[in-house]
């Protein structure tokens, strides 16, 4: 008796030892299933370490985008200085000299005998003016055709003359010596490009010009007198 009495402890206590083996093991498996957030933990960690670099590639994009802006500003301020400044250029004209601008007057050149005269027209005014082309001179009431010009004698920039400035003219007068054709002139007139006021101009110093008008000739206005360009 006490011998089955043994044998049954001892099987109960066997599967007693059994169970708690197997409770063991489900307990280290409860364990094991406790830890699988890790992988969750690792993804979180790998979240974490690529948000810096979203963050970076945020604000190099950002940085970007600012310095983009910044270069395109700078570059259409710049754009828009020089068309402001070729605009500027373009837009500025120099006005015609006018006859009230200018004071004009007559020298004779060589001689005798006098086959030349130079005109001179000062600026008298107070701002810039240009002296275009050349002066459209009549020197006999009977002769009502201008003196014709002298292409060589154009010069290669607008003559531009500042408060005080001369511009200059050679006008021939005849070939020289006494000719039935000559006329003397005491006195003559002009006009100037683009302004349709008569000037008057005084010759009778040295008892006037002899005049051809078959013979006249005339230069364009310029800032010098040039050797070559005006001999004609």
């Amino acid at each position: 008796m006490n011998a089955s009495r043994r044998t049954a402890l001892f099987s109960v206590a066997a599967s007693a030892a059994l169970a708690l083996s197997l409770t063991a093991c489900q307990s280290g498996e409860g364990t094991k299933a406790e830890g699988a957030p890790a992988p969750v933990a690792k993804n979180t960690a790998s979240a974490a370490a690529s948000a810096p670099a979203a963050a970076a590639t945020t604000t190099g994009t950002d940085t970007g985008t600012h310095t983009g802006a910044g270069t395109a500003t700078a570059v259409g301020t710049a754009h828009k200085s020089d068309s402001g400044s070729a605009g500027a250029k373009k837009g500025t004209t120099t006005p015609l000299c006018r006859a009230q601008d200018i004071k004009v007057s007559s020298e004779r050149q060589d001689g005798p005998p006098y086959t030349h005269i130079i005109l001179t027209a000062r600026n008298t005014s107070s701002h810039r003016c240009e002296m275009a082309g050349f002066p459209h001179i009549q020197f006999l009431e009977g002769h009502k055709q201008d003196v014709p010009s002298v292409a060589k004698s154009k010069p290669a920039v607008p003559t531009v003359l500042s408060p005080g400035d001369p511009a200059f003219v050679l006008v021939k007068l005849s070939d020289g010596g006494v000719h039935e054709d000559n006329e003397v002139v005491n006195a003559f007139q002009l006009i100037l490009e683009g302004d349709s006021t008569v000037i008057a101009v005084d010759s009778s110093a040295g008892g006037g010009l002899a005049v051809d008008p078959a013979k006249t000739l005339t230069g364009y206005w310029t800032t010098e007198l040039r050797n070559g360009a005006d001999d004609f």
